[in-house]
């Protein structure tokens, strides 16, 4: 069993950035893929960025790319999300998930572990 607990979600201005925080219990943190993905009033939770479990090797939605930055630290058991340029279209709530394999894919339903979401509103 993994929870999984994010924080850094707020209010930023158009062209801010913010970084979220995914806080996992358990001791194979490492051998996890882990992914973050968004959900905006009205519409379907989807996938914005995954990374695999120890080499780091990373996916994301073309969306985001050049924009966001996914990355662990094992030894802290944390997944973090570096969201640059943000945009009003990027207003959604954000949520961390875990699959026990260590490979990264992009379909929220091969994931079996989520956080509660932290809210990310961009506006000016």
């Amino acid at each position: 069993q993994v929870q999984l607990v994010e924080s850094g979600g707020g209010l930023v201005q158009p062209g801010g950035s913010l970084r979220l925080s995914c806080a996992a219990s358990g001791r194979t943190f490492s051998s996890y893929a882990m992914g973050w993905f968004r959900q905006a009033p009205g519409k379907e939770r989807e996938f914005v960025a995954a990374i695999t479990g120890a080499v780091g090797d990373t996916r994301y939605a073309d969306s985001v790319k050049g924009r966001f930055t996914i990355s662990r630290d094992n030894a802290k058991n944390t997944l973090y999300l570096q969201m640059n340029s943000l945009n009003p279209e990027d207003t959604a709530v954000y949520y961390c998930a875990a699959r026990p394999n260590p490979i990264p894919v992009v379909g929220p339903g091969r994931y079996n572990y989520w956080g509660q979401g932290t809210q990310v509103t961009v506006s000016s």
